[in-house]
């Protein structure tokens, strides 16, 4: 009887022991399982709440196909006026930085030495020409006396050969005068070309000679004006093509800081070879400048346009982006949903990008905030608003709606 008591004792203890070790257990199940639908309600709840972005529409309109690369403005002309005789300088009749004119008189050496030395040559040339023509006089008389036998044939050709010995000192001696008065020209010293007049190198009054290396002052030619810019060798055939067909290719020279253009001109020429360090090849443009903004040696930015593309869909450049499929962008519909859509962009520029494939002219797309946007999110437009509740509830995917 005891035994039997004492069974149903420790039958009963452990049924109560397995009861306190397995109660826990299952209601910590049940608290888990219903906090997991209440984050997943939460979560649900989240998805539908919108995010703020920026959109801007894609567009339908024409591309400038171009070519930028750094560029130096050069003069078209440039002219180191130097004295071509040595002299005092007695005036200089220019301001620095003035405008000039070719042939315009810039200074004046002075002119007394060589008024002197063209005198003198004029007075030999004189001299010359009255001995030349009293020895003609002199052959007439000899051959008139030669034809009656009055005189020696050996005494006539005397004559003749010393007339042509007068000629040859005469034509010497009008050289010289030419000469004497070509340095006298020399001493006025003026504009080889039209420009702008540099820093005066001498003052009036010093000894200035042909042989001086520094001049007197520079002259650039500034209208027109010249740019030199390198574009890679990789898009010199797409240039070529356009050049040798006799197009005229637009060139725009623009501010290094800010992109402000500062004239519009057109390609000049083409370098004959590669530069095989760079792998670039050098042109030259032309500016007519008539306003002066562009000043030479200046750096900017030169914008070389190959080609237009016309009526093509074109999209900011910051709604796409990369992804491993490649390039997507995020449309917005009227409901406000996002979905994410593969496009293929091409040429670039000015902060538009040409959609080769995958966009349609007018579709919204978001250009900012667009890091926490997944296909079919729901967005919200600063300043437009979003969508009202019935709309809402139908753009939610099934089983989203309430």
């Amino acid at each position: 009887m005891r035994k039997n008591l004492l069974v149903v004792w420790l039958l009963a203890g452990l049924a109560v022991a397995l009861a306190a070790y397995f109660w826990p257990a299952r209601q910590q199940t049940a608290a888990g399982i219903s906090t997991g639908a209440g984050r997943q309600q939460a979560g649900d709840s989240a998805d539908d709440r919108p995010v703020a972005v920026q959109v801007a529409e894609a567009r339908q309109g024409d591309m400038a196909v171009s070519i930028d690369a750094l560029g130096t403005v050069v003069a078209h002309n440039t002219a180191l006026v130097r004295a071509r005789v040595d002299g005092q300088l007695l005036a200089v009749n220019f301001r620095e930085g003035q405008m000039v004119q070719a042939g315009e008189v810039l200074a004046l050496i002075d002119p007394r030495p060589y008024q002197a030395a063209l005198d003198q040559a004029s007075g030999q040339l004189r001299r010359d020409e009255a001995l030349l023509a009293n020895a003609r006089l002199d052959l007439e008389r000899f051959r008139d006396l030669l034809s009656k036998d009055s005189i020696a044939r050996q005494q006539v050709d005397a004559q003749a050969a010393l007339v042509q010995q007068y000629e040859g000192v005469v034509q010497a001696g009008r050289a010289q005068v030419a000469d004497a008065r070509l340095q006298l020209d020399f001493t006025r010293i003026t504009a080889p070309l039209s420009g702008r007049l540099g820093l005066r190198q001498v003052d009036a009054g010093n000894m200035v000679r042909a042989a001086d290396t520094n001049g007197i002052v520079t002259i650039t030619q500034t209208r027109p004006i010249d740019m030199l810019f390198a574009i890679p060798a990789a898009r010199l055939d797409a240039v070529r093509a356009r050049w040798h067909a006799g197009d005229t290719l637009q060139v725009e020279a623009l501010e290094r800081e800010g992109g402000r253009r500062l004239a519009q001109g057109k390609l000049l020429t083409i370098d004959n070879q590669i530069d095989p360090a760079t792998g670039t090849v050098r042109l030259k443009a032309q500016f007519a400048n008539a306003d002066q903004a562009l000043f030479p040696n200046q750096f900017v930015n030169a914008r070389l346009t190959v080609a237009t593309l016309r009526k093509v869909v074109l999209a900011p450049s910051a709604a796409i982006h990369q992804g491993v499929d490649g390039s997507f962008v995020h449309v917005v519909d009227h409901a406000l949903r996002v979905s994410v859509r593969k496009v293929r962009p091409g040429v670039q520029s000015a902060g538009w990008v040409v959609i080769d494939q995958g966009l349609r002219a007018g579709e919204r797309l978001v250009i900012d905030g667009a890091d926490k946007l997944r296909e079919g999110s729901l967005v919200e437009i600063p300043g437009a608003g979003t969508v009202d509740k019935d709309e809402h509830e139908a753009a939610l995917p099934a089983g989203g709606r309430r």
